[in-house]
């Protein structure tokens, strides 16, 4: 069997830069994993007074992450940090206290932004949310993808080689992690 990799994208824009990079990541994967983007949009704002009864969104957005042997976040970069939908999944999957979906799966953390430093700050408060929540998170590479003319189209193609390469690598590196920390 396969495994089944979690993808989580911080942006529901229509024109989401780092939903078409999520594409191309899943293409550049190795083809014994199967990638499966987890909606957010739909969760509720995360109210601890509802945390027994969140409904049924935050039920299946909990059973996609709990099913899942690793996570792949990709993320954009709101005010030098994620995106307020984001953390407000990561809250869902951590509650009710001890109740936690997110412990001990591996993630990827990635993202493209226009600016000159990606997603760089983003990453770095997602990777402490992550540490806090019992993830292990891949280290190296790093990856932080500035948006360039042509780099990406709609279906997630890179048209850039040396990107691609990079990328390609990048998903190498991340399989190899998610494999030794889902070893039995």
């Amino acid at each position: 069997m396969s495994p089944k990799i979690a993808v989580i994208v911080g942006s529901i824009r229509n024109d989401s830069l780092n939903r078409k990079l999520a594409l191309a990541l899943a293409a550049q994967g190795p083809q014994d994993f199967s990638f499966e983007h987890v909606r957010i949009d739909d969760l509720p704002n995360f109210n601890q007074d509802l945390e027994k009864d969140h409904g049924e969104a935050v039920k299946r957005f909990k059973g996609e992450i709990a099913s899942a042997a690793g996570l792949l976040f990709v993320t954009p970069e709101y005010n030098r940090s994620i995106p307020g939908l984001l953390k407000n999944a990561i809250d869902h999957g951590s509650r009710p206290y001890g109740q936690s979906v997110w412990a001990g799966k591996p993630a990827g953390v990635i993202g493209i932004s226009s600016g000159a430093i990606g997603t760089a700050l983003a990453q770095q408060h997602l990777r402490n949310v992550l540490a806090y929540l019992d993830v292990p998170t891949l280290g190296q590479p790093e990856a932080f993808i500035q948006n360039k003319e042509g780099l990406l189209d709609d279906k997630g193609n890179i048209g850039v080689e040396a990107t691609q390469k990079f990328l390609k690598s990048w998903m190498d590196k991340y399989a190899a992690f998610v494999k030794q920390h889902t070893k039995s």
